[in-house]
């Protein structure tokens, strides 16, 4: 398995991604969508999630398809942002037919950057906004780092932000994955920079240091985040996608599978104060030759691409005027 020849997560053919974020609110949303609805599915493995019609993705439910997927800051007021891009799909006569009307599906899952030193002091919501203009904005090529939802995230001792990876499977088949990374949890070892990640890390995409020479790692549960704020709000959310051709139950599988990428990324993981959710979709376009197996790849090609798109995101991290925590790269000078 190789990265794609972008290592983003619209690597899969025929995906779009697009970012909105307001640097004076500290906080963002992203937005992925196609062309045509998508199989699609969620696995739920954090105590505290925020999500919109996540129930639609069971594999017994009627929902045949998605249109787009929202990922947000905002906490609970982020899930609005799913409001604006059904505005901005309705407008193309996008969306799911019922009888003569036509009813956008559009799940969404949020992470809670409110008391991040941004200015949330607003009137009127600025989500349903911020939707639409990442439904607008979606292309196949997007920016990493401190942009969309992971504008105004945070790990435990670092910022946080926005990350994606790809993998090309022998077969053929592409996988990738696009996270937001705001975790409890920290995404390095003591001393902030060798990544829990290293291991899965290809071609020095997240600074090629390598492991973590120490042992006896994950005692330390140190958090500069819960210090600074003062209560525990966090979470690790995304979307893992394929263009092998999957029913919702085989995208539920993959779902779940992928949570792994989270544990091998952030320590702890999956914790009672985090909202750890993984979407996982498909575009369908390709055949399995030999569905269990393939699927099993599948599945674990997910993982890596999570845990390399986590470490990605806080790699990527830029300052903003009253940051909580260093960027990574700020704190290991580079």
């Amino acid at each position: 398995m190789q990265p794609g020849p972008k290592n983003l997560i619209t690597d899969v053919q025929g995906l779009k991604v697009g970012h909105a974020q307001d640097a004076r609110l500290k906080s963002g949303t992203t937005v992925l969508t196609a062309d045509a609805p998508l199989t699609s599915s969620v696995h739920v493995m954090g105590g505290a999630p925020g999500s919109r019609e996540t129930d639609l993705l069971d594999p017994d439910k009627s929902a045949p398809g998605v249109d787009a997927f929202v990922l947000s800051g905002g906490s609970a007021f982020g899930l609005d942002a799913a409001s604006g891009v059904m505005q901005g799909l309705r407008d193309m006569g996008r969306g799911f037919a019922v009888h003569t009307a036509r009813v956008p599906i559009v799940p969404a899952a949020i992470i809670f950057d409110l008391i991040n030193g941004g200015d949330k002091n607003w009137t009127t919501s600025p989500y349903p906004t911020l939707g639409e203009a990442a439904l607008c904005g979606a292309d196949a090529t997007f920016d990493l780092g401190s942009f969309g939802a992971g504008t105004g995230a945070n790990s435990a001792m670092l910022k946080g932000g926005t990350g994606s990876a790809s993998l090309v499977l022998d077969n053929g088949i592409t996988v990738g994955a696009l996270m937001i990374a705001n975790p409890i949890g920290a995404v390095t070892t003591p001393g902030e920079r060798h990544f829990w990640a290293a291991p899965f890390e290809i071609d020095g995409e997240f600074g090629g240091l390598g492991p973590d020479p120490q042992s006896g790692l994950g005692r330390d549960m140190k958090s500069d985040k819960i210090t600074a704020m003062m209560r525990q709000a966090n979470t690790t959310i995304g979307i893992v996608a394929t263009d092998a051709k999957l029913s919702k139950a085989q995208c539920k599988r993959m779902a779940i599978a992928a949570h792994d990428g989270i544990a091998r990324a952030c320590m702890p993981a999956h914790t009672p104060m985090d909202g750890d959710l993984i979407f996982s979709t498909t575009t369908g376009a390709k055949e399995l030759a030999a569905p269990d197996l393939e699927l099993a790849m599948i599945g674990h090609a997910a993982s890596l691409c999570v845990a390399r798109a986590i470490a990605r995101a806080i790699y990527e991290a830029t300052p903003a005027p009253n940051d909580m925590l260093p960027t990574w790269r700020a704190k290991n000078g580079v």
